[in-house]
């Protein structure tokens, strides 16, 4: 049992204020196996005043010292990557295999770029006769979700960091144990008292504190698109700025013609990878009505070919969805779409032949899906995919983009023609023949699926004020 009593704040491990033990649960094993203490409002306030001590000094540190800084936490932060892999896996329930590969190294993924733009920031740059400067926009609440752990809290608080910015974290109480390393990993490579701090606690207490208070400056959130509109609502009365990424519904546009052996493996993977749980999945697989045959045997073979598994034994499996309510959800969608008239391919309800204990889901294909059903407009979460089909570009791009989300799209095909209908997505991301992001480049959403940038020197850019100077001396 990993075991993470206290907040960190000030540069501290403190008790809590009126804080209440919760114990997380593992995926695979359904028993405890972290425990952490909820936090309250009183540690929310003491969190955020020690932040905002912090500002005025770090606020004014150089470039290179702030640069110097991401080099030392980089140095720590590799020393403890087995640790925060090993801590997601057993949270959350990614296989070693993964949060080895994938999940712990897409944290330091994001020091390492964010070190990079930061050396590379201008930020000064004179327009006319006016200095236009980028400054640090001061306490930062950051509020994250459990699908990525370490990649969503670090793709905050590197950008964070090196704007000159200090900031409260509140992790999901879903994955606590992996910032809490994190906070060991700041506090080794000698980041400043008071710029870091980690408050562990639950939305509606720890959450809605931060996204209230009035000495909060910003508030970057993570998560489904419900939280974000509750989180904006409370940050309205204080005018703070509000940047969120949010749910998605990503299309997999397969055109008309493409190699299907070629260009489906790695996209359809991004539906399994992580068990389904990435706000990019690109789960809506349209294809032409053509090759819906085709692309159903492939898929429904790729689909029967994944195993599940114990996240801790070696092999390539997927693992279990994160809680008992994720895989409720998951169930109850599978389920509708059976109701609703889609045809169940392979998969289906209930757990994996052979399982009897752990969140695991039946890696699921579903065709003859319509836009109308909620498997295609609801956000899964699961290695489920649907098959719709389209007669012709102009109807594959209306689909493509008949959501409420616009995170991500996926385009199978030809490069070249890819290009074009790429313009034509309302989505932040657009991939071709693959589903992952650049770490180096913006990332974030249209429509409901968020506002602001992460990553590189968008990341920055979103972290920081703008401040014309005008009148100064030539």
């Amino acid at each position: 049992m990993m075991n993470y009593p206290h907040h960190y704040i000030d540069g501290a491990w403190v008790e809590s204020e009126g804080g209440r033990r919760h114990q997380v649960i593992n995926p695979a094993t359904e028993e405890p196996c972290t425990e952490i203490t909820l936090g309250s409002a009183a540690d929310v306030d003491r969190a955020v005043a020690a932040a905002r001590r912090a500002f005025d000094d770090f606020s004014r540190t150089s470039v290179d010292e702030r640069a110097a800084l991401l080099e030392r936490i980089i140095a720590v932060y590799k020393t403890r990557m087995a640790d925060i892999a090993r801590a997601i896996a057993v949270e959350m329930g990614a296989p070693m295999g993964l949060a080895s590969a994938a999940q712990a190294p897409a944290g330091l993924g994001h020091f390492m770029y964010t070190l990079r733009a930061l050396r590379e920031f201008p930020f000064e740059e004179m327009i006319g006769r006016t200095r236009v400067v980028h400054e640090p926009i001061g306490v930062v609440a950051m509020i994250t979700p459990w699908n990525w752990p370490i990649n969503q809290i670090v793709a905050k608080v590197a950008p964070a960091l090196a704007a000159g910015n200090t900031m409260v974290l509140k992790p999901s109480e879903e994955t606590p144990a992996s910032a809490a390393i994190l906070a060991e990993v700041l506090h080794e490579a000698g980041v400043p008292k008071g710029v870091f701090n980690l408050v562990q606690g639950d939305g509606p207490t720890v959450g809605a504190a931060l996204s209230a208070h009035r000495d909060v400056d910003m508030v970057s959130f993570t998560g489904s698109t419900r939280a974000g509109t509750a989180i904006a609502a409370a940050a309205a009365p204080t005018v703070k700025r509000v940047h969120q990424e949010l749910g998605g519904k990503a299309p997999n546009l397969v055109l008309e013609g493409a190699k299907l052996a070629e260009v489906l493996p790695p996209t359809v993977i991004g539906v399994l990878a992580n068990s389904g749980q990435s706000c990019i999945a690109p789960t809506r697989i349209l294809v032409h009505q053509s090759q819906v045959d085709e692309a159903t045997a492939f898929i429904k073979a790729m689909m029967e070919a994944t195993p599940v598994g114990d996240p801790l034994a070696e092999g390539n499996h997927i693992g279990p969805v994160v809680n008992r309510t994720q895989w409720e959800k998951i169930q109850g969608l599978i389920q509708s779409a059976i109701d609703e008239g889609a045809t169940l391919v392979t998969g289906g309800t209930g757990l994996p032949e052979g399982v009897n204990r752990g969140y695991y889901v039946r890696p699921t294909l579903f065709r003859d899906v319509t836009p109308d059903m909620r498997i295609a407009q609801e956000e899964v979460f699961g290695p489920v995919a649907t098959i719709m089909s389209y007669g012709d570009e102009e109807e594959g791009i209306r689909i493509a983009n008949d959501t409420v989300y616009g995170l991500s799209a996926t385009i199978s095909g030809d490069p070249e023609r890819a290009a074009g209908v790429a313009r034509r997505l309302r989505a932040g991301l657009v991939t071709i023949n693959g589903w992952s992001p650049d770490p180096g480049a913006p990332f974030g959403g249209y429509k409901q699926s968020g506002n602001g940038r992460e990553n590189g020197r968008y990341g920055l850019v979103d972290f920081m004020e703008v401040k014309s100077v005008v009148g100064l001396p030539a």
